[in-house]
């Protein structure tokens, strides 16, 4: 089993999610919870039934990287 699917192997039922403190209150952002090894789960708040994205700790590093330095 590759990294990938290990990450969509792991049960989120009891995951703590989390928005930016940032955002508004219109629940119109996306949410994180934590993954083991430093990944990171990611989910639409208006629509926390739907599936979630899953990134390993090196693409989320990568992901936050270009946010901050603007290339994304």
């Amino acid at each position: 089993m590759n990294r990938k699917e290990d990450l969509y192997a792991i049960d989120l039922t009891g995951a703590t999610w989390r928005k930016s403190p940032a955002s508004n209150t219109n629940d119109h952002c996306v949410e994180i919870a934590d993954l083991p090894d430093g990944g990171m789960a990611v989910r639409d708040s208006k629509n926390p039934h739907r599936p979630d994205l899953r990134y390993t700790a090196d693409e989320w590093a990568a992901f936050r990287t270009g946010i901050i330095n603007g290339t994304l």
